[in-house]
Order: structure tokens, then C-alpha cells, then sequence
């Protein structure tokens, strides 16, 4: 029985005309899945069985959001809650299997919530040089009875090699209102005043509360249980490639990794395992043939939440 929506919901759905068109757009596994076939697909396979058949060291970006070690339901299937060890077992194996298919120069991004990232932290640093632990602020989800509720997550940052990687920090600046504008000799000192307010450019730090969970009214948003943002997936490519580098993800999930690749110009290869997810996923990139834009972020560079008016009007008058 399908869902009554309300009349402004924009979630992404398709009818079995839709999935089935959108199928027949991604690639199966094979024996040999050649870089050129694999370009800019969606495979419709197991990651841990899909992985051995690409070619080896093409990937310059490696961005997973695996299941987190819940009980949760994907589509048809569902994840089953492991003992830590088994859970530590199971993040291993699908790392040995990722590891080759990554260049000397890449770079690593592994989503995860509090109680797995301890656990992937610690592996991660058996294949690659941690770098840093990016924490993320979500604030979608219902409070806890008899606890803190979860309202972060995290994103382990690695790298293949200690020095030699990609990081283009003035790519994913953020850019916060002034409350307090300081000035010297009358003029601004490192803000900028417009008609549409007053704002500066800073830094990134590992610390993110500018993201908005995709929900009913935003036209990335989809059924699947644990999508992830544009915004999100859009400073880990920004930072961590430049334009033309390939970016795999062996769990696409909803297919917000390849969306938001194909939106700024690079390349991706996903691999997804249910077949309502591929074809949203392939639905997504075709509805970003005529839609590139990312919430959260114009003028190349990202804003606070609750901003958008401010953004039309800053970018109307070329500020």
C-alpha cells in the first residue's frame, strides 16, 4: 500500500514503469568490469563480491557509509546487529577489498555513528593514515526516555599516504553572519560588508552544525532510511578531489555520493545492492542533468542553516 503524501512532499518515488526503466540503466557485475564500462555507472550487485572485479588503484576518492551496527531494514534486506568483534571482523573485510582499487594519492571518508566508530577508527588504522574524526551535527530524530539523545555522527578522514593527498581547503570555506563586526581604521577587518549583511569566509573544522538532514520538503530527499545530504557528501568531494578524479562508493545506498560527484564535475562509480535504491540512485542523477544546484551551498562556498534567503539575495546583487 503505497504512502499518502501530502501535497508539498517532494520525496523522490518512482512506479515499477520508473524502477524499471532506471534499471536497465545500471550495469551488472561481470567478470571483468573494465574502467571505461564502470565510469560514471551504478552497479547493481554485492559490494563484498563486486569490489574483486574492478580494476585495481582507479579510485582517487573512497567514500563509505556502511550499515552502522544496528538492527535496520534496507529495502528487501536488512542488517543484523553484530558483537564488536564481529563487527570489527566484518569492517576489516570489505577495507582489504577497497584498499586496491584506490590510487597512492587517495583519499578516505567512512561514515559512521558513536558506537561504530570506535570500532572503525581502530581498523581504519591497520590500511591507512588516519588524519582526522569529522563530527556532524544531525538534528533529525526523536529524543531519548532514559538517555542523551543521538543528535551527531561521525566521519572518519584517511588517506593512503601520510603526505602525498588532495585537500583543497579554500574549496569548502563556510560562510557565517558577522554579530560582532570589528573594523580598523573604519574598514572591515577580515569580513566583508554587502547590502545583504555582514559575513565572513572562515576555515573548515572538524566540527560541522550547518547540515540539514534531507526531510519531506527538499527535493533530495527519498524512503531510504539513513540518506545522507548533498551538503555533507559535497565538502568531503570538494575538499578531498578536484574536478575529472573518480569517487567510488561500494555502499551508495540512495545515491547521494554519485549525485553530488556528478554535480561538481567529477567522476563515480556507486554499488548498491537493492534494486529500489539503484534506481533512485539512477532517477537522481538523471533529475541532475537539469538541477545541479546543492542546498547549502552557492557562491562557492557553504552557508549556515536557515540562510537561503540570504543567499538569493547575496548572489542576486553578484556579492
Amino acid at each position: 500500500m503505497q504512502k499518502q503524501r501530502a501535497e508539498r512532499n517532494r520525496t523522490i518515488t518512482l512506479d515499477e514503469t520508473e524502477t524499471s526503466h532506471c534499471l536497465n540503466q545500471c550495469i551488472l557485475p561481470a567478470k571483468k568490469l573494465t574502467l571505461r564500462k564502470i565510469t560514471n555507472s551504478i552497479i547493481f550487485g554485492d559490494t563484498l563480491e563486486t569490489m574483486p572485479l574492478l580494476p585495481c588503484a582507479f579510485a582517487d576518492l573512497l567514500i563509505v557509509d556502511p550499515p552502522y551496527n544496528l538492527n535496520k531494514a534496507y529495502g528487501d534486506s536488512s542488517f543484523k546487529k553484530l558483537s564488536d568483534d564481529d563487527y570489527a571482523d566484518f569492517t576489516d573485510y570489505w577495507l582489504s577489498k577497497a584498499k586496491p582499487l584506490l590510487k597512492p594519492s587517495a583519499s578516505i571518508y567512512i561514515c559512521c555513528d558513536w558506537k561504530s566508530s570506535l570500532i572503525i577508527g581502530t581498523v581504519l588504522q591497520k590500511y591507512f593514515h588516519v588524519q582526522n574524526r569529522i563530527t556532524w551535527q544531525r538534528e533529525k530524530g526523536r529524543g531519548a526516555m532514559h538517555n542523551w539523545k543521538n543528535g551527531m555522527e561521525d566521519i572518519w578522514f584517511a588517506t593512503m599516504s601520510k603526505k602525498n593527498f588532495t585537500f583543497n581547503v579554500n574549496a569548502v570555506k563556510m560562510r557565517r553572519k558577522v554579530i560582532a563586526p570589528y573594523k580598523v581604521d573604519g574598514k572591515p577587518k577580515d569580513w566583508m560588508e554587502t547590502e545583504s549583511g555582514n559575513f565572513r569566509d572562515t576555515f573548515p573544522s572538524n566540527f560541522w552544525d550547518d547540515i540539514s538532514i534531507p526531510y519531506w520538503s527538499m527535493p533530495e530527499n527519498t524512503d531510504h532510511p539513513a540518506q545522507k545530504p548533498e551538503k555533507l557528501m559535497a565538502k568531503l568531494i570538494l575538499a578531498s578531489s578536484n574536478p575529472g578524479d573518480m569517487v567510488l562508493d561500494p555502499f551508495l545506498g540512495s545515491g547521494t555520493t554519485a549525485v553530488v560527484a556528478k554535480k561538481l564535475g567529477r567522476r563515480f562509480v556507486g554499488i548498491e545492492c537493492e534494486k529500489e535504491y539503484c534506481a533512485l540512485s539512477q532517477k537522481r542523477l538523471e533529475m541532475a542533468n537539469d538541477n545541479t544546484e546543492i542546498q547549502g551551498y552557492s557562491g562557492n562556498v557553504f552557508w549556515e542553516r536557515n540562510t537561503l534567503s540570504l543567499q538569493k539575495k547575496h548572489l542576486s546583487k553578484g556579492q
